[in-house]
């Protein structure tokens, strides 16, 4: 048997860049064949590729469906669904790939175990159902590209589409019936129903519209001959099938098998409802209620079970794996010349047919013809992305130089302002200090008294000047024309604020106070008070103390 795996492994045949080993299982459409992805500096990776069967390659209608199989099942990650990762093409053939997992289905698991006379045990069979609910769940979920909900019904839900994997996690997978909503219309047109009659619901059959809950019944079909160990709906012929499907009255589980749980027999039959209605109206509400009725196995224990009743072609299946891995170490003396022809011989044409909304005719590799438009398309795709990548980096680049001028710009202002409000206003001006007491004149023109004329012409009077802004008092400053009769300690200053903020335009402007009239001292009351001032040795006025009042006005 080794000697055999290993002469198979020896001759793969070359689709792109994958290596197409022998067969390891076949349904109705297509085969599944171990393969290898051989890329550079040595990675590699074993995969599952579905291949179409030479009855149907050459059919447009089920190439199609094919490739409408890959588009719906790589909108779909979730760890309960076998993912579909790349579409190969060669010599006019389409090749689906897909992540290899070691397991095996639950149809062969539930055939084997029955053989041996060992049901499956309920919370085994709980965990796979369970696992293979949530996948369901997640196909109806699933988006497309635009995050729009595709309405996708998986319509061929049956133990055979149902793998069971070594590391105890069961997977759904091979959706080549399945269709999304806008594509339903054209299941039924020929007049064929697509998927097994054991497993379709009545409104499948009846062919009205269906939706997820179709899933729903056929998911209940499933579990009910997990727990029951036999079929539901067996029959000889089609016709018989059928009407079992739309008549029969169902039994219960539990009346089939007594160690059933009641409640989880309960779950089960509410599934088989034949009113879409009455069903669980989604697989994860399904699910939810089967995991709440049974404590669910551990998925050691579940992979542990799975290689008690698969154990001898899951070893003969690593045996081919691994002698497709010694295999495909031989397979990187490829020259880098024919791997680049085989990658663009295979990409071109698959991403063209997925840009066409009909199907078309798929070139054969062997034609000139064909080599230089993949060519063509490949060179053309990369100077578009060149482009496309050029300009988004310039307009990245015209982006971020306005953004720094609008922010330098607003910067400038808020620090121009800043150093505005922190500088003094024009009109402060620091605290007069202390000075000697000044008696200029009084002319009658400044409204003051004149100076008594006793025949001798008034000494020189040393006079502080103060600049003409402080002329007119505007809350601050020493009043021009203050009494000049009193001393230097009783001179009135008015400190002014310290403005820091700009005045309003709005602001009315202060009428300046009158400079106060100076007292008049009668010389009647004290001759020697008049006039009461003297002229001292450096020729400066000064205020007789002897004709001051005690509150230091003259007298």
């Amino acid at each position: 048997m080794v000697g055999t795996n290993q002469q198979a492994a020896a001759r793969p045949r070359i689709v792109g860049r994958y290596a197409l080993f022998d067969e390891i299982a076949a349904g109705g459409m297509a085969t599944i064949h171990l393969g290898r992805l051989v890329g550079p500096v040595g990675f590699s990776r074993t995969v599952a590729i579905k291949t179409l069967h030479p009855q149907f390659a050459k059919d447009p209608e089920f190439v199609e469906m094919f490739l409408e199989e890959a588009r719906l099942a790589s909108r779909i990650q979730h760890p309960n669904v076998i993912s579909t990762v790349d579409v190969a093409t060669a010599e006019g053939e389409v090749f689906l790939v897909m992540e290899y997992v070691a397991g095996e289905s639950l149809a062969k698991l539930v055939r084997s175990a029955l053989k041996k006379g060992d049901p499956i045990p309920v919370d085994i069979a709980v965990s796979i159902l369970a696992g293979m609910l949530h996948g369901l769940h997640a196909t109806h979920e699933a988006k497309n590209e635009q995050m729009e909900p595709m309405h996708i019904v998986h319509r061929d839900v049956s133990p055979q589409n149902v793998l069971v994997g070594l590391d105890g996690v069961a997977r759904i997978f091979d959706f080549g019936v399945a269709k999304a909503a806008a594509m339903r219309s054209q299941s039924t047109s020929d007049g064929q129903m697509k998927g097994k009659l054991s497993y379709m619901s009545p409104e499948q059959l009846n062919s009205r519209d269906v939706d997820r809950r179709t899933d729903v019944f056929a998911a209940g079909v499933v579990a009910w001959e997990c727990l029951a160990g036999r079929r539901l709906f067996a029959g000889s012929d089609p016709g018989e099938v059928l009407a079992k499907v739309l008549t029969l009255d169902i039994p219960a589980p539990i009346d089939v098998l007594s160690s059933v749980p009641r409640a989880l027999s309960n779950t089960v039959m509410r599934a088989l409802e034949r009113s879409p209605e009455q069903r669980w109206q989604t697989a994860r509400d399904f699910a939810i209620e089967l995991e709440r009725n049974v404590v669910l196995s551990a998925p050691h224990v579940v992979g542990d079970w799975v290689a008690q009743h698969a154990g001898e072609a899951l070893q003969d299946r690593r045996r081919r794996v691994e002698a497709v891995e010694r295999a495909s170490a031989d397979l990187g003396h490829v020259g880098p010349g024919a791997a680049a022809a085989a990658t663009a011989e295979f990409v071109a044409p698959v991403s063209a047919r997925f840009a066409q909304a009909e199907p078309a005719e798929l070139p054969a590799s062997g034609s000139s013809t064909s080599r230089s438009s993949t060519l063509s398309v490949s060179s053309s795709a990369a100077a578009n992305a060149t482009t496309t990548v050029r300009q988004l980096l310039f307009a990245l680049l015209i982006g971020a130089l306005g953004v720094a001028v609008v922010g330098g710009v607003w910067y400038w202002q808020q620090h121009a302002l800043d150093e505005a409000d922190a500088r003094p206003a024009p009109s402060a001006l620091p605290e007069p200090s202390d000075m000697a007491p000044t008696a200029p004149a009084r002319s009658p023109s400044r409204g003051g008294t004149a100076a008594p004329d006793n025949g001798t012409p008034p000494p020189m009077v040393e006079v502080n000047s103060l600049p003409e802004s402080d002329e007119v008092a505007d809350g601050g400053a020493v009043i021009a024309g203050a009494d000049p009769t009193r001393s230097g300690a009783s001179r009135r200053r008015v400190r002014r604020p310290n403005h820091t903020a700009r005045a309003s335009a709005t602001t009315p402007p202060k009428v300046p106070r009158p400079a106060a009239a100076p007292a008049t001292v009668p010389a009647a009351q004290n001759p020697e008070c008049s006039p009461p001032w003297y002229v001292d040795a450096k020729g400066i006025q000064r205020l007789k103390p002897k004709c001051l009042e005690g509150d230091g006005t003259p007298r």
